[in-house]
């Protein structure tokens, strides 16, 4: 051991000597200067570098503070637009926790909006997708940029892309629906679908105003008043456009009690509005089976790019109608649904960035959005009036304007509004017939518009 310790001080002694005086000359710069390490190792030195290095870790540190990016002036930094985006992620915020404006969707796309806004944390990379949208870029269609590189909103927002978490709502969807409304009355089938015409009259209006063919399919789509075909259709037309789509389709899904019933007065009469129906036949268990399988077998043939969604819906109806797979079902209406409904909102929400939502095409969105869901309203009962002209059994015109898919919504602003003329009159089953056949109307609608314009 003392050998050990000889040979060690005898290093340590003869070590600065042997080594050339240029190898211990050290260029460390600071904030442009720079500060050179003599041979002497002079104390007052060691303690400048050691102080000059401290400050630049600080100084660096700094630097990367979001609130500091937002106003260093560089461009891949922030800018005041995020500022104002986490100011209306805040406001949405209120109207889901406060308001109660369809929360469980509106709160996850608010917090994801925050995430994406927060400056610096790199959740969420619209130049990733950017690439992944151009022909002309090595990572056009390409995941392995996205997984390698993205954060972790991007790998969630995959879902949204590939047109996966859309479908599994809707499976969560069909198993808390009962079509035996529709299947009673089939002629309801005919007020959902006169429902949808809000979507070719605002896609019409969109293409007008200068909107290209597939942004202007996507914005027309929010007069279904279906959020996840909205996010289907528009991820695979105009992913651009997703952020502003989403919120407004969800907006006004919230929005249903306040929106339909001046519209439902003034295209009717009070004694339109209290006419009776008749109760609605039992629908057998057979019949119950036989229709998703049926829907889903003429739509997959007759339209093909509906099927994933129709396909989807029914399925999950099929579960819930069957009675063998109870926990399937089960499972689709509560952990399923739960799990899928969070990923979607917080992806979603992550497109909402500064430089996609505050424009001007955000405003026009908006805009014509709420035109679109009027319009899907007043088409529903207007035929019914219509219906009522070459019928003997009378239609009650309010039920047509539950013909846009908020389930199960629409259908009771339907009861309530009817209420108010006749106390008696309960319209809430005959409204859900046109009501899920809005659903799988908007459905239809969407897969036509991809048809023609994917």
């Amino acid at each position: 051991m003392k050998l050990v310790k000889y040979l060690f001080l005898a290093l340590t002694l003869v070590f600065p000597f042997a080594v050339n005086a240029d190898e211990l000359i050290a260029a460390d710069t600071v904030a442009g200067q720079q500060v050179i390490v003599e041979d002497d190792f002079a104390p007052d030195t060691e303690v400048a570098v050691v102080e000059d290095n401290v400050w630049t870790e600080v100084t660096d540190f700094f630097k990367t503070m979001g609130i500091v990016r937002v106003f260093d002036g560089k461009e891949d930094s922030g800018d005041w637009r995020q500022l104002l985006m986490l100011l209306i992620s805040f406001f949405l915020l209120y109207l889901a926790i406060k308001k109660q404006y369809e929360p469980l969707l509106l709160l996850p796309i608010a917090f994801g909006m925050l995430l994406t806004n927060l400056p610096g944390a790199g959740m969420f990379h619209s130049e990733l997708w950017s690439a992944f949208l151009d022909p002309d870029s090595p990572a056009y269609h390409s995941y392995g940029a996205i997984l390698k590189e993205g954060g972790l909103l991007d790998v969630l927002y995959i879902g949204v892309k590939a047109g996966v978490y859309p479908c599994l709502i809707f499976i969560g969807v069909g198993a808390m629906t009962d079509f035996g409304p529709l299947i009673a009355n089939p002629k309801s089938l005919l007020l959902g679908a006169a429902a949808q015409i809000g979507i070719f009259l605002t896609f019409l209006c969109a293409n007008a105003l200068g909107f290209t063919e597939a942004q202007a399919g996507s914005i027309g789509i929010i007069g279904g008043a279906d959020g996840p075909t909205s996010i289907f259709l528009t991820s695979r037309l105009a992913p651009e456009l997703l952020g502003p789509i989403a919120i407004a389709a969800y907006s006004y899904m919230a929005l249903v009690p306040v929106i339909q019933p001046p519209i439902m007065r003034a295209l009717t009469t009070k004694k339109e509005r209290a006419i009776k129906m008749k109760q609605l036949r039992a629908v057998s268990k057979t019949e119950k089976i036989v229709f998703p399988i049926m829907v889903t077998t003429i739509v997959a043939l007759i339209l093909p790019d509906a099927a994933p969604l129709i396909g989807c819906l029914m399925l999950g109806n099929l579960m819930k109608e069957c009675g063998v797979v109870d926990r399937l079902s089960k499972t689709a209406q509560n952990e399923l649904m739960n799990i899928v409904v969070i990923f979607l909102g917080l992806s979603v929400g992550a497109t909402a960035t500064g430089a996609s939502f505050l424009n001007l095409k955000t405003l026009m969105i908006l805009a014509m959005g709420i035109v679109a869901f009027g319009c899907g309203s007043a088409g529903g009962v207007l035929l019914a009036k219509l219906m009522n002209v070459f019928s003997k059994e009378k239609i009650n015109p309010l039920i047509g304007s539950a013909g846009v898919s908020a389930v199960p919504m629409a259908a009771r602003v339907s009861q309530q509004v009817g209420q108010e003329e006749n106390p008696g009159n309960f319209l809430l089953m005959h409204a859900m017939g046109p009501n899920v056949a809005g659903v799988i109307g908007s459905a239809v609608a969407a897969g036509l518009l991809l048809s023609f314009l994917g």
